[in-house]
């Protein structure tokens, strides 16, 4: 908020149902085995009521095609409503997925992923024929195998998913889920606390307001599980722009002090680089002041990987605190281009429109990485986190696999109708875990982000309100009156929604 492609194995709790087809290939050798000329696989990627997010893949092994299209049937009157990756029809039951312009392309051995939100009741059975260009896919059963005696399966019964770890969760990802160290789904639903970013920089403290542990208990009394600390880097490293009382180790030991806290109370802390270094006077600009006391529109190179460097070394010992990398990139408002924006947000270096060396998302992945942390790191998109349609494509590699993808959604937002979440964000979140990491509006009541936890709610996904400060609407959208947790008439939203979940 301003103010003053990596592929993963997808699995969640909903069934996963695989299909797979092939075509026999002419000049089969007798008693050899049919080379199949296409692979299907179909998943529910996630399911709730009245509704699922399916994908499909398929793979081409015989002759390159310059042009494709899927068709399958839906045994139990499931309807698409949305797709990507293909252009979706539907009439009755069958379903056709047609190629897009740009991967009409499908050559030997190559794959394709598309996937889709749908509608089911009564059954959601998985179809179990598919055709590729109009030829049905089957497989030539080929000469009898010799008979091999079929152990007598043992009968088991459906798999509880495993029990939550207790307190705040060791936190993973597992294809497009968080999950803790027991292998339980976890999402993050929570709150920002604000302040650290700013006051420090402004000369006027380290916090805005109490951090101490009754303020902390009032925030776990709305039964949030997370909390975002935005912090500013310069006042992490001690620079000496910032008051002696406000920076290096009173500023790192006060930031310590408020995770653990959070911790204390079962809850997952978020330390996250919202205000950095860097002179920026263009399209857009907060400030023009070089140092860290406004957003920027990416990281700068000389201070932001040293802030990540110390800050992984601090806390990497914990797996149960999670680093969000940037609070809100918008390269896009400086560089001519899209593509020019999105090189940016991976890579960094010289960036047009940029007047200070960038460090890219990439960078910072390095530099906590480098240290030796495994901590999940949260990844936010460009247009200040709330497009990400382009971070399957561009995201930064992870020896890990650790990284969720992070968005922030206000009602004044590019991209804040339901339209878009399904065309924009379902696609990253069938891929990786999305967060999204602030949720807000300026209307002083709750409408809109009652429509953002409801979407987020029918996928799992996770959602932090900002902002636990008692400010003013005029100043930002602000969840409560009091630090005892008496909600703003936009707080009661958020309060009372989590409260219902839990």
């Amino acid at each position: 908020m301003r103010h003053p492609p990596r592929p993963f194995a997808l699995l969640t709790g909903a069934a996963l149902a695989m299909a797979s087809c092939a075509f026999a290939v002419m000049g089969t050798a007798p008693g050899a085995a049919a080379v199949p000329v296409c692979t299907v696989t179909y998943s529910v990627v996630g399911q709730w009521a009245g509704g699922f997010q399916g994908a499909v893949t398929v793979t081409n092994n015989g002759s390159a095609l310059d042009g494709w299209s899927l068709g399958f049937s839906f045994p139990a009157a499931q309807t698409v409503s949305q797709g990507w990756g293909a252009k979706w029809s539907q009439t009755g039951p069958s379903v056709t997925a047609a190629n897009e312009s740009w991967n009409a392309a499908l050559g030997t051995g190559a794959s394709v992923t598309t996937g889709f939100i749908a509608s089911w009741s009564g059954a959601n059975t998985a179809p179990s024929a598919f055709t590729l260009n109009g030829t049905r896919c089957n497989t030539d059963p080929g000469p009898d195998p010799t008979p091999t005696p079929t152990p007598t399966p043992t009968p088991t019964g459906p798999t509880d998913p495993p029990d939550p770890a207790s307190g705040a969760p060791e936190l993973s990802v597992t294809g497009n889920r968080l999950t803790d160290q027991k292998g339980a789904t976890r999402r993050l639903l929570g709150v920002n606390r604000s302040g650290g970013e700013f006051m420090c920089v402004q000369g006027n403290g380290i916090f805005d307001g109490p951090v101490d542990d009754a303020s902390v208990r009032a925030i776990a009394d709305w039964k949030a599980n997370t909390v975002r600390i935005p912090l500013n880097e310069e006042c992490w490293l001690g620079l000496d722009n910032i008051k002696p009382e406000y920076r290096g180790a009173p500023y790192v030991d006060a930031v310590k002090g408020l995770v653990a806290r959070v911790l204390a109370h079962g809850m997952t802390p978020v330390v996250e680089l919202h205000w950095s270094y860097g002179q920026y006077t263009g399209n857009s600009s907060g400030c023009a002041d070089v140092h860290a006391s406004c957003q920027k529109p990416m990281p700068d190179a000389q201070y932001a990987p040293a802030f990540w460097t110390s800050v992984a070394n601090t806390f990497k010992g914990d797996r149960r605190i999670a680093f969000d990398l940037f609070n809100e990139p918008y390269p896009d408002r400086a560089t001519s281009t899209t593509a020019q924006a999105w090189t940016c947000w991976r890579d960094g270096g010289a960036c047009p429109g940029i007047g200070y060396e960038v460090a890219g998302m990439q960078d910072l992945v390095d530099a906590v990485r480098t240290t030796g942390a495994r901590n999940l790191l949260l990844v936010p998109g460009i247009a200040y986190s709330n497009d990400l349609s382009q971070w399957l494509t561009h995201s930064p590699t992870d020896p890990t696999g650790n990284l969720a993808a992070a968005w922030h959604v206000y009602n004044f937002n590019t991209c804040a109708t339901e339209s878009c979440w399904d065309s924009t964000l379902a696609p990253v979140a069938a891929r990786v875990p999305l967060v999204a990491g602030e949720i807000g509006e300026n209307t002083c009541g709750h409408a809109f982000i009652d429509r953002v936890m409801a979407w987020s709610d029918a996928r799992s996904l996770s959602y932090l309100g900002w902002t636990w400060n008692t400010w003013n609407c005029s100043s930002g959208p602000a969840l409560i009156t009091s630090y005892d947790g008496t909600p703003t008439a936009f707080g009661i939203g958020l309060r009372d929604h989590l409260r219902a979940l839990n």
